[in-house]
């Protein structure tokens, strides 16, 4: 028992720090009805000013610790709640765009005040040793650490049930109307409870930084994976489960790196512990008990496309043709040819996506997952003989198993859970899968373009006919029978069910062709340089595509060139590191933006100005203003 106390130790402090940053999950998304997928990014932001004022302006640990959590978590948490706010009337897609928008944003501005280099977080909690269990120390900071955990869930318990601000939080997302009818400004509850929210995150990042005695922004971000599974646990609604989901998953984590350090197959899984409680709660958990919060609503339809005409359009598209069949030879591309080609290995990923996510409505946060599949599968088949075409169709079919396992969530959850699946899901297999032998290993893994195929301008246009036609395929669903079934699912999946068709059957089958195209991007990827390596499919690549996704807009052939474009081809052209930093802000902003407005907000508010101009000037001192009379008020004047 002795072996195995350290590690219980260490679990049950680290799990009470991942149970306060998931209690503060938990009660935001209960109250806005919108689920902070950038949380982790608010504790880490949390835990860089905490560095910043103690560490670098050489103020007293108690003096940054307030200023952070008492006014730089608030005045955060009053932020969140306005975008809150703007993001109730949209799609849950699109919510989960904003936050991921907001993560995206957050991080960037991060590494490009901080850099993305780890620092050293000295822990400011005294050490000494309190008592000893097993002959295990523990040391003020552990009790320190459990004890604020263990407070925390204690007293949102009772807050929510025995006052009236805790009970007005339960009711402002089911019926804020009947709130306001109490005498409770609904405003005032979501404010105090994204505050609340807020500090929760800044604490569990300032402890989780000292616990680690690091800083680095990736792992600080990643926190919010260890909440959802967590929130798993407490059924993303009860907060005192929600800590003993922490508890849970920290102690997991622990016990599992003693029980499969030795084993090289199993190295790594203890990191996965959050994934795997999210993904086994999903599945096993009623459907009854993961309904979204909040109010349910529909996609506005894509615009009608410009009435041009057909020879117009031709045109148009010989000439766009014409274009990118000369870029090789043009002049401003030049050294910057290969940033085209893999851009345009890029293409059939995000159509990939653009088909999942712009056509059935669900979303996925792992499609560089996929791609790091595919690209293992090819270079593990070219390394075996097999011929290079073979081996792309072999990487792109790798990934439909894991893109069958990833469906099944999507069979019996909305699109929300499907996202925190989706983003469990990459974070896994970078986490676990990577590093192993049946994938890059710890080196770089070879890979290689097929025969005749060395130069650039040659490769180019065989990626582009790989591109072509990933684009045509995609089309071609789109204007299909299931392309119009995807769109029914999108808009409404009980109509469908009513009509006799099968749900279960079109979501399965759209995730696994979009994972096999995702496979195909990643396989083409792996050619272009000879070899691959982890570094090439970073997890946060996933979601820095879904937010490129979003600004690129609606229509296919838009999104195949734009998103590509601003992804890879853009930033090669950008010298300064910290521009090209700027660039991910923007489009973390830019994607929050187009959130918000995909219902037509900006539309709605100019109508609304609109009409109240309008009827001031048809008001009587606009009649005798224009008959060249003057107000009263002014000739008295």
């Amino acid at each position: 028992m002795s072996e195995w106390t350290p590690f219980i130790v260490i679990g049950i402090v680290t799990g009470s720090v991942y149970g306060i940053c998931a209690m503060g999950l938990v009660l935001t998304y209960k109250t806005s009805g919108v689920f902070n997928i950038s949380h982790g990014a608010v504790c880490a932001a949390s835990a860089y000013a905490f560095f910043e004022l103690r560490q670098e302006r050489g103020l007293p640990w108690p003096v940054a610790a307030a200023l952070v959590v008492l006014v730089f978590a608030p005045l955060a948490g009053l932020l969140l709640e306005r975008l809150a706010v703007a993001l109730s009337p949209v799609p849950t897609v699109y919510k989960i765009v904003g936050t991921v928008g907001l993560l995206v944003a957050i991080r960037s501005t991060i590494s490009l005040i901080f850099t993305d280099q780890g620092k050293y977080f000295a822990p400011f909690l005294p050490r000494d040793t309190a008592f000893t269990v097993a002959q295990v120390g523990i040391t003020v900071e552990q009790l320190i650490i459990a004890g604020i955990g263990v407070t925390s869930a204690v007293g949102l318990a009772l807050f929510f049930k025995r006052t009236r601000l805790g009970l007005a939080m339960r009711g402002v997302v089911n019926d804020p109307q009947l709130l306001d009818m109490t005498g409770q400004a609904p405003a005032r509850v979501r404010r105090s409870a994204w505050v609340i929210g807020s500090c929760f995150a800044s604490v569990s990042g300032i402890l989780f930084a000292s616990t680690q005695a690091q800083l680095d922004v990736n792992v600080l971000t990643l926190l919010v994976v260890q909440a959802f599974g967590a929130a798993t646990i407490g059924r993303f609604q009860s907060l005192p489960l929600a800590f003993v989901g922490g508890l849970v998953v920290g102690v997991a984590q622990k016990v599992g790196s003693k029980a499969v350090g030795t084993h090289e197959y199993f190295q790594g899984l203890d990191l996965a512990v959050p994934f795997i409680v999210l993904f086994i709660g999903l599945l096993v958990i009623p459907r009854h008990k993961l309904v979204e919060v909040g109010q349910v609503v529909k996609s506005v339809p894509a615009p009608a496309p410009l009435a041009i005409r057909t020879r117009t359009r031709l045109l148009a598209y010989a000439a766009g043709g014409a274009f990118i069949l000369g870029i090789p030879h043009f002049g401003f591309v030049g050294t910057h040819l290969p940033a085209y080609n893999q851009a345009l290995t890029q293409v059939i990923l995000f159509v990939s996506l653009h088909l999942l996510v712009r056509t059935s409505g669900q979303i996925s946060l792992c499609h560089f997952a996929f791609a790091a599949i595919g690209a293992c599968g090819f270079a593990h088949m070219l390394g075996r003989g097999v011929p290079f075409g073979l081996a792309v169709l072999i990487g792109g079919l790798v990934c439909v198993v894991p893109a069958l396992i990833i469906a099944v969530p999507a069979i019996r959850l909305s699109s929300l859970y499907l996202a925190l699946a989706t983003l469990g899901f990459g974070i896994f297999v970078a986490q676990y899968g990577y590093g192993k032998s049946f994938m890059f290993g710890f080196g770089a893994l070879e890979s290689g373009r097929p025969s005749g195929f060395d130069d650039d301008k040659k490769y180019y246009y065989l990626l582009l006919a790989f591109a072509v036609a990933a684009v045509a395929l995609v089309l071609l669903l789109e204007r299909s029978r299931m392309g119009r079934l995807l769109r029914g699912l999108s808009d409404s999946p009980t109509a469908l069910v009513t009509l006799g068709l099968s749900v279960n059957v079109a979501r399965v089958l759209v995730f696994c062709i979009s994972g096999f195209l995702a496979g195909v991007s990643g396989a083409l990827l792996a050619s272009l340089f000879g070899s691959v390596n982890q570094d090439s499919f970073v997890y946060i690549q996933s979601l820095v595509a879904l937010a490129v996704l979003a600004i690129s807009g609606r229509r296919t052939i838009t999104v195949a060139i734009v998103a590509p474009v601003l992804l890879y081809v853009v930033p090669n052209y950008i010298s300064n590191p910290d521009a090209n930093i700027a660039l991910q802000i923007s489009f973390g902003v830019i994607a929050i933006f187009t959130a918000i407005n995909s219902q037509g907000a900006v539309q709605k508010l100019l109508a609304t100005g609109a009409v109240k101009n309008a009827k001031r000037k048809a008001g009587p001192a606009g009649v005798r203003i224009a008959l060249g009379e003057r107000p009263r008020e002014l000739s008295n004047a």
